[in-house]
């Protein structure tokens, strides 16, 4: 495991302090990219990871890139923030290969850290607070030019500072979750390298060199979800990435996504998110 986290590479992209109000109430935010909320005063409510957050000051979150979020302030909020990319390898996700918590107690050393990355980039905050501006390719492009500016000693130590902040809210117990996620950490990585070819319960059962049967009883086991669900879930998880972050047609999405066609990643993008895919592109600034 550790001589695989050696090629975990973060991607800083924004960094800031917002005074937030009641207008801070989004709604289906899937962002291609995780962020750090460090709460100084006020409170409001998180939703993701299946779980329910009340933020308080003191306090420093995680949220992890594309995964379904809900934001409510009903009054006031004043928080730092950064934003990063993260991956392992070939494009792989740390998410899918450790547990995580999302909640801590922050300590001083925690707000230095915050203040430092601002004070590195004094003008990497954002001008806006809903995540559907800055949630799409034109900021991710921008931010990748502003990285390439950086000096070295700037780079590593931005490098520096996400890793110390980041690696706090890894778990490194040997819990029950951690070692069943650890044991088909292969065949995730396998799924999500090879989603744009055919992918069956049967190839992935012989991967694994278990049966069919066995293999869809011990996925749904430790998953909650059928092997085929989770293929299909990752596809349109890929989809909606990509419909954000790139130009690509959606002949090109489909083909990338392993959906196949046109018709039938709209069919079952609809099913999942209400909408058609080019609906949902042209919903987003910048799509």
């Amino acid at each position: 495991m550790n001589k695989t986290l050696q090629s975990l590479k973060l991607t800083f992209l924004h960094c800031g302090y917002s005074k937030l109000d009641s207008s801070w109430d989004y709604d289906n935010v899937i962002s291609p990219f995780s962020r750090l909320y460090l709460v100084t005063k006020g409170t409001a409510r998180m939703y993701h990871s299946y779980e329910q957050f009340d933020l308080e000051p003191g306090h420093i979150y995680l949220i992890p890139s594309f995964t379904y979020s809900r934001y409510q302030c009903q009054d006031h909020l004043e928080l730092y923030y950064i934003h990063f990319t993260e991956e392992v390898g070939d494009r792989l996700s740390i998410y899918d290969m450790k547990d995580f918590k999302y909640d801590l107690e922050a300590d001083e050393q925690v707000f230095i850290y915050f203040k430092k990355l601002i004070h590195l980039h004094p003008k990497r905050y954002l001008t806006e607070d809903d995540p559907s501006i800055y949630d799409n390719r034109k900021f991710m492009a921008e931010t990748e030019k502003k990285n390439e500016l950086l000096s070295a000693k700037s780079f590593i130590e931005t490098h520096a500072l996400l890793q110390l902040l980041f690696s706090s809210f890894v778990q490194n117990s040997k819990s029950f979750k951690l070692n069943i996620r650890n044991d088909f950490h292969e065949i995730l990585s396998y799924i999500k390298e090879h989603l744009h070819e055919p992918l069956t319960v049967a190839d992935l059962a012989a991967h694994s060199n278990l049966s069919a049967d066995h293999f869809s009883r011990v996925f749904q086991q430790k998953f909650g979800i059928r092997p085929s669900k989770y293929i299909q879930t990752v596809r349109l998880e890929r989809s909606e990435t990509l419909l954000l972050t790139t130009n690509n047609t959606l002949a090109e999405i489909a083909g990338k996504t392993g959906m196949g066609t046109i018709s039938y990643l709209s069919r079952m993008f609809k099913i999942k998110n209400g909408i058609t895919p080019g609906a949902f592109r042209k919903e987003r600034p910048g799509g």
